[in-house]
């Protein structure tokens, strides 16, 4: 099977880090969400992939991706554009699917356990789609699927004002290339899209089989900075843990910490984990970092206090400040010219931030 990634969106939820870069490439547990998304087609077989590039600096994405053998896949690049709908970006990618099934992949979505025995499931089924659901506790805000007496779907609404099931979609379709017929016959809906949901409810009408899954973990959709932290925070409680740089003083660290290569944490400084720190990163001494924080690679941290947040590369954190529930771009700097007394600041800050407290 292929796959597609859907790269595209503006991000808005998510501004301003995505005024510089597409919501995908938003790291989580210090990976771009996108490439979370990547690694998880690769270990279900999956070798060659086509990426869906939205209008918001796509040329970040190939930069970053290159033609995908550092990730163990080979990968293509379709241009969408402007964003018209799950099923119009689809749409374009008919010629890279040829005539084999194949699996749509939102590429901020995350799934706990990955697709690897669904996707073995849908190759050796006769269906024509399969689609995962999970519940969710407010599924107005989703594609929303209906079941009859049986637990038959019978078909699905897109964002409904009353919810037929508490089962929404996830952002992880399977299908055969009878979509592609069902996606020709799509009118763009009230939201001005060519919407997915409408192209299965198709299939349903036509006789053609779609089956569900339920997944059983969690599933993310990351369309917030609330939903990136909790993201962030579903992943690093699987972390494993690996030491690669130095630390100083073996108390510094507590619980699951993982440390890259030629970063150090100097004497004095507390990591508390479940907590990932990049590579090259400085960790001064008297720097506290909490559970539940991903600090990327070239980032310094000459003082002050991290709970639940996600630095960036190449940031400088030189604060007597405690800083929670926080998103810092790359190249940010966090510094503080007085000795105030350490409360506790949020900040969502875009690419090259400066802020001096």
């Amino acid at each position: 099977m292929k796959g597609i990634i859907l790269h595209g969106g503006y991000g808005t939820r998510l501004r301003p880090l995505t005024h510089t870069g597409p919501k995908q490439l938003i790291p989580v547990a210090n990976k771009p969400i996108s490439q979370h998304v990547l690694e998880d087609l690769v270990k279900a077989g999956v070798k060659e992939t086509v990426i869906v590039l939205g209008d918001i600096c796509p040329e970040k994405v190939k930069e970053y991706y290159g033609d995908g053998s550092t990730f163990g896949a080979k990968l293509s690049y379709v241009y969408q554009g402007q964003p018209k709908g799950i099923a119009q970006a689809i749409g374009l990618c008919r010629e890279y699917v040829d005539d084999g099934p194949f699996i749509v992949y939102l590429g901020d979505n995350l799934l706990n356990g990955g697709i690897k025995n669904f996707a073995k499931s849908f190759k050796t089924s006769n269906c024509d789609a399969m689609i995962l659901l999970s519940e969710v506790r407010n599924p107005k805000h989703f594609g929303v699927a209906k079941f009859d007496e049986k637990g038959k779907l019978t078909g699905l609404v897109e964002k409904p004002k009353q919810p037929p099931s508490k089962y929404a979609l996830t952002g992880i379709y399977f299908f055969k290339p009878i979509i592609f017929e069902m996606i020709n016959q799509l009118k763009p809906s009230r939201r001005g899209e060519l919407e997915i949901t409408e192209a299965i409810q198709l299939l349903l009408e036509n006789g053609y089989k779609v089956s569900y899954r339920v997944v059983k973990g969690w599933w993310k959709d990351t369309g917030t900075p609330e939903d990136i932290l909790e993201a962030n925070r579903l992943l690093l409680d699987e972390l494993k843990p690996q030491r690669k740089g130095t630390i100083e003083n073996s108390n510094s660290t507590q619980g699951r910490v993982s440390i890259g290569e030629n970063s150090i944490i100097k004497q004095g400084a507390l990591i508390r984990g479940p907590t990932i720190i990049g590579e090259n990163t400085v960790i001064e001494a008297n720097v506290y970092i909490g559970p539940y924080t991903s600090v990327g690679n070239s980032v310094k941290v000459s003082r002050g206090e991290i709970e639940n947040s996600v630095i960036m590369d190449n940031c400088l954190i030189d604060v007597n400040e405690r800083i929670i529930d926080s998103l810092i771009a790359p190249y940010s700097k966090i510094v503080s010219t007085g000795n105030n007394k350490p409360r506790g600041i949020r900040f969502i800050l875009g690419e090259r931030s400066q802020v001096e407290l």
